[in-house]
């Protein structure tokens, strides 16, 4: 399927390019700059130019099967960005997705979004910004996924998982993180839920049958 993947150039944005072709699916990278093209292309996929800040992100969207968020601020922005973009950009591609009609929606969130008090005081805000962009998207009428994993590391990936309403906190390999977002794509068990991840001992898809 032709997947459009936000965030193409964030650490996770690119696993799911390179992920989404090895398994079969069309990828595409929507990246803000001219010179984040290259590197959406080696991953396998086909760069397309937009911003989730702006308003309408309809052009990107079209002709989708179903469509990632994986966008960030990243942690040197200041509070406006990650409004922005944590946010407002995630309603802005889900409104799009939706009015097009674009069933599947993948969203990456984050352990303790929408209850900032489980995580640490630095991190209040962007949880709580991602906690609203998450009940917009529960309030759609799409497929939706929303992933909420705990600290996410570089390490490699071991395609086992522990899934779940609220976890303790916990660790999760970026590479496990797109693999459960892909294999979301297609699990039916996985639609119109939100669960939290860290690493763990089930299979991905076999967790993922179990919500």
């Amino acid at each position: 399927m032709k997947v459009l993947v936000a965030g193409a150039n964030g650490h996770t944005g690119r696993l799911l390019i390179q992920y989404l072709k090895e398994a079969g699916h069309e990828p595409y990278g929507l990246i803000r700059k001219e010179e984040q093209k290259a590197i959406v292309e080696e991953l396998g996929g086909i760069p397309v130019l937009g911003d989730v800040t702006r308003s309408d992100v309809g052009h990107a969207v079209k002709g989708m099967d179903a469509v990632m968020f994986a966008a960030g601020s990243g942690s040197k922005t200041g509070d406006d960005q990650t409004e922005a973009v944590d946010r407002d950009g995630a309603v802005n591609l889900a409104k799009a997705t939706e009015k097009l009609g674009i069933k599947k929606f993948i969203m990456l969130s984050g352990m303790a979004a929408g209850e900032p008090e489980r995580g640490p005081k630095e991190l209040e805000f962007y949880m709580k910004m991602k906690g609203e962009a998450d009940e917009y998207l529960k309030a759609t009428e799409l497929d939706y996924t929303i992933v909420r994993p705990g600290g996410l590391t570089h390490e490699a990936g071991t395609s086992k998982i522990k899934v779940g309403d609220k976890l303790e906190s916990g660790t999760i390999s970026r590479e496990d993180v797109a693999k459960t977002m892909i294999a979301a794509l297609q699990e039916p068990q996985a639609y119109h839920k939100t669960f939290e991840m860290i690493e763990g001992d089930t299979q991905i898809e076999d967790a993922l049958k179990s919500l």
